[in-house]
């Protein structure tokens, strides 16, 4: 049975959109993603779904949505993605911020940026999670 892997923040529209999406993307065959809020937009940040369209050829839009935490299921490990506030919990096994700046109304290399530090990180959990050395 594979682990369930929340990746929270307060709006829930851009990092841990992005996260929810690079976690099902990258690592579905070690952990099941979901994201989540203590707040939701009407939208994913439209930023965000453009370049993630163009860098993975992932559109947010049709599976995903800005939700609630108390939304998605009881889950194995939270990520937060750095709220530079208090940032939401959720009961979980295992908690890890990953400390990212939000990239809301900067320019593309910086959400770029951000999107790398999600792969690398996503790459990073799902190798910890194989290895069982989390």
């Amino acid at each position: 049975m594979k682990l369930k892997v929340a990746f929270i923040c307060v709006h829930n529209s851009c990092r841990s959109q992005m996260a929810e999406a690079l976690g099902k993307h990258l690592a579905s065959d070690v952990f099941e993603s979901y994201s989540a809020g203590t707040e939701t937009k009407p939208k994913i940040n439209q930023d965000a779904v453009r370049l993630m369209k163009e860098h993975y050829s992932i559109n947010m839009e049709e599976t995903q949505y800005s939700k609630l935490i108390g939304e998605i299921p009881a889950v194995d490990i939270v990520v937060t993605m750095g709220c530079n506030v208090q940032c939401p919990t959720h009961p979980s096994k295992h908690h890890e911020d990953w400390g990212l700046d939000d990239p809301t109304g900067k320019p593309d290399a910086e959400f770029k940026e951000v999107m790398k530090d999600i792969e690398r990180n996503i790459l990073d959990l799902s190798h910890r999670i194989k290895s069982g050395t989390l």
